[in-house]
């Protein structure tokens, strides 16, 4: 079995990656610090597989302690990172947390692996787009200035990825940028797990539903942008289909290693609006939600949906999960 690095991999899309990467045959060894999710996701996915899990508690700021991991593993070649901050309104309120943070924990972690064949999967995030002039996005479309620092972080981490394909042969990097990840395992023994006041929308909604940690009301961030219905539009794609992308593209790497440095969007096609995600959600779950509108946040995007074109394509990938099942998931993972 090949053993992979994956950093971030006690979070949301780190642990269903995890899995999935387990169910291809892969050793995953973990690295998180806790910082944003909780061990007990470490037991849950070893629950869900029937497989002892290797786990390194560590801070990738921390040069030190990532380039001893790397020193004491010498057969790891392929590597995901997911670790990273990633709350837009949090980017927009404390920007130097999140450079500070995201591109250290990227560069530490890349130099230790200096001097090594590395296969690189690199989670990115489709607000490198911006607010896009046209719709859908694909992976040509121009990188507008980024909304939020969030969004600079992403753009940045990218470039320099980019260049160090170019100036290291021993780097083959694929940057998949994720569209909106939502729903949770079908075991419900993993899914998004918050800290604090959530930030994205599915949790929001189920904590209202569940009145979780006394989330009353739902807020809808505006109902005066250019859509439809005035809320926002966003691409949902379920979790455990993203998952699944990045075993996809470990496997076009593996194909395809002259392809030195590559991107790819991790979407449905299909723009889905504030508002007709909370409607599904009342007519899935026979809930009614209370929810009010309340101003614009400062970093949001209008609307934005993806061209997965290059992706079915190439990495011989698609999404498969339609919303009900993205909401009956998150809805069995929050009573769990």
């Amino acid at each position: 079995m090949k053993k992979i690095l994956v950093t971030g991999g006690a979070g949301y899309i780190g642990s269903h990656t995890v899995v999935e990467l387990i169910n291809a045959g892969y050793t995953p060894i973990i690295v998180d610090s806790l910082t944003n999710s909780n061990k007990f996701i470490i037991y849950q996915i070893e629950r869900i597989t029937g497989t002892h899990l290797n786990f390194y508690q560590i801070d990738l700021c921390d040069e030190r302690e990532i380039k001893d991991i790397i020193r004491s593993e010498p057969d790891i070649h392929d590597v995901i990172h997911f670790a990273a901050y990633k709350s837009v309104a949090e980017s927009v309120a404390d920007p130097l947390k999140y450079y500070k943070n995201n591109l250290y924990s990227l560069i530490n972690l890349l130099d230790a692996f200096k001097g090594r064949e590395v296969n690189f999967v690199f989670s990115s995030s489709c607000t490198v787009y911006g607010q896009p002039d046209r719709l859908p996005v694909s992976e040509n479309s121009p990188l507008k200035k980024a909304e939020s620092p969030y969004g600079n972080t992403k753009q940045i981490a990218e470039q320099l990825l980019e260049e160090l394909t170019t100036a290291d042969f021993n780097f083959r990097v694929i940057s998949l940028r994720y569209f909106n990840p939502v729903g949770a395992h079908h075991s419900g023994l993993i899914g998004e797990l918050p800290v604090g006041v959530p930030q994205t929308l599915f949790p929001f909604i189920t904590q209202t539903a569940t009145g979780r940690r006394s989330i009353k009301q739902l807020t809808v961030h505006g109902n005066d942008y250019n859509t439809p219905d005035g809320t926002c539009i966003r691409d949902f794609i379920h979790v455990v289909d993203l998952a699944k992308a990045h075993v996809a593209a470990l496997a076009y790497m593996g194909k395809n290693s002259s392809k030195k440095y590559n991107v790819f969007n991790i979407g449905t096609g299909k723009g889905l609006s504030v508002l007709q995600v909370i409607k599904e959600f009342e007519l899935t779950t026979g809930i009614k939600l209370n929810f009010n509108i309340g101003p614009r946040r400062n970093g949001d995007i209008e609307k934005i949906w993806s061209d997965v074109s290059k992706s079915e394509k190439l990495l011989n990938w698609k999404a498969q999960i339609g919303l009900k099942e993205m909401i009956r998931s998150a809805w069995a993972w929050e009573n769990n």
